[in-house]
């Protein structure tokens, strides 16, 4: 996954460790070769994308694809959605919001929040090893923008 042959990394922000090894597996079973780099919580993770600054100026001109849980140890994914969209230099980064809460209000609150997509984990192994490869076919096509 490229744009305009700059390399996107995938920051993968999941407190379950099983869930994060799944997530990479099945994503490069579906041939994404990208950097991804994982974060077991928000403030570390935060701290990546926004910078020990917190301007995100660390991220301008990279190009980013987050995928998102929301139930972290820390904070909520919620909190770091709001940061992301918030940040002049983060904003263009789609967030695919990766959670197992399939609760009506909560997915409109990450799309009035800026979320570019929504996906429910399937609660069992098969489903969730099926919609993760799924998404990975999805990334493999997906044109990433240039941060500001």
């Amino acid at each position: 996954m490229s744009n305009a042959g700059k390399p996107v990394t995938i920051v993968m922000i999941e407190d379950d460790a099983g869930h994060a090894r799944l997530i990479e597996k099945n994503i490069r079973r579906a041939g994404v070769n990208n950097e991804i780099r994982g974060f077991s919580d928000g403030a570390t993770a935060l701290e990546y994308l926004l910078g020990e600054d917190g301007t995100g100026q660390v991220c301008a001109r990279r190009q980013l694809l987050i995928l998102l849980d929301l139930n972290l140890p820390d904070m909520s994914g919620l909190q770091i959605l709001s940061s992301v969209k918030s940040n002049i230099h983060l904003r263009r980064s789609p967030v695919i919001v990766l959670t197992t809460t399939d609760d009506t209000r909560e997915i409109q609150k990450c799309y009035d929040s800026g979320a570019n997509a929504y996906v429910t984990k399937p609660l069992s192994y098969d489903g969730f090893s099926a919609a993760i490869r799924q998404l990975g076919l999805f990334l493999s096509v997906i044109q990433v923008p240039e941060n500001a």
